[in-house]
């Protein structure tokens, strides 16, 4: 049975598409160092190459996670200082002007409400769609 050194690319490719944990992963190296064909075992240096492969694609993923969450918060504190002020935005109906009233997140992503001048509601607002503010 032959078995091939797993690289870092591929390993990278794997976590993201599966949604792999560091320990999915360390299972997967204990079971291809349980097949691995015994006259060709893996060397020292490829063994330590993939555990800093492992570890430095598990930093990743955390720098990554928290990346995400501080651009969530600083979409939701831009979203925040909104409140009151008159924004022009786009929607199925056209382009919308109104106050802002009121924030929701929805899934992590702030959401704004406006009341127009003539009195209506309109909800699901998202950043993306405001185009002026004033």
């Amino acid at each position: 049975m032959a078995t091939n050194a797993i690289d870092s690319a591929s390993m990278a490719n794997a976590t993201k598409a599966a949604g792999l944990s560091m320990d999915d992963l360390l299972k997967l190296l204990m079971t291809e160092l349980t097949y691995q064909d015994p006259l060709k075992p893996v060397e020292n240096k490829d063994f330590l190459t993939q555990m800093a492969q492992f570890s430095s694609l598990d930093t990743t993923r955390q720098l990554n996670e928290s990346i995400e969450k501080m651009l969530s918060l600083q979409s939701l504190n831009q979203t925040v200082g909104l409140l009151g002020k008159t924004v022009d935005a786009t929607n199925d109906k056209g382009t919308v002007s109104g106050q802002v009233t009121a924030l929701q997140l929805v899934a992590g992503d702030p959401q704004l409400t406006i009341k127009t001048a003539s009195g209506e509601i309109i909800t699901g607002l998202t950043m993306a769609q405001v185009q002026t503010i004033r």
